[in-house]
């Protein structure tokens, strides 16, 4: 399978990337605010914690799952929707409980795994450099959702970057989020 064996990679990188910083957080940090602007760092990785959840449950054809209360077990949960995704299977048609192709749900997951860890890079002073490759796919297939993500509220309004800059700070700036942040 063409989709999987090109995206796998690309999520599992950003994904235990992700695992790494949250597991970096100290205890002083998680009331620190982030760049997005609804959550602070404990509110963040609760989220990251929901999406990995969500994106287990999704690749299985299961149900929309509710968010719970923070649980602090991330990299856990990374590494059960990592394993889910890795089967063939999870690629194959359309996902019933989100009524879109399990290929735009891969990369649907692979951008909040990039964006969410610059986030929490950003908000808990740890260095942050995702692969060339992950940026790229991800700012291709947001460049097409854009529009779709910030009527569903996935995305804010979109922050002016020059259009030289490196791709990732465009790709910063078409989801609603300053590069530059804290400015």
């Amino acid at each position: 399978m063409a989709a999987m064996d090109d995206m796998m990679p690309l999520m599992t990188h950003a994904t235990e990337r992700t695992a790494r910083l949250v597991s970096a957080v100290r205890e002083e940090q998680l009331g620190s605010p982030t760049p997005c602007a609804k959550f602070d760092v404990k509110d963040l990785i609760n989220h990251l914690e929901w999406v990995a959840e969500l994106f287990e449950s999704l690749a299985g054809d299961g149900p929309m799952v509710e968010q719970a209360p923070y649980a602090g077990d991330f990299p856990e949960r990374g590494r059960r929707t990592l394993a889910a995704w890795s089967r063939p299977e999870a690629w194959e048609g359309t996902s019933a409980a989100m009524g879109m192709p399990m290929d735009m749900l891969a990369h649907m997951y692979l951008v909040d795994m990039v964006v969410h860890g610059w986030d929490l890079a950003r908000a808990t002073g740890q260095d942050y450099a995702p692969g060339e490759a992950e940026v790229e796919r991800a700012w291709r297939f947001t460049e097409r959702m854009a529009e779709m993500g910030r009527q569903r509220g996935a995305f804010g309004p979109p922050v002016a970057v020059p259009g030289d800059a490196p791709r990732f700070d465009r790709l910063l700036g078409l989801i609603g989020r300053d590069p530059a942040w804290p400015a």
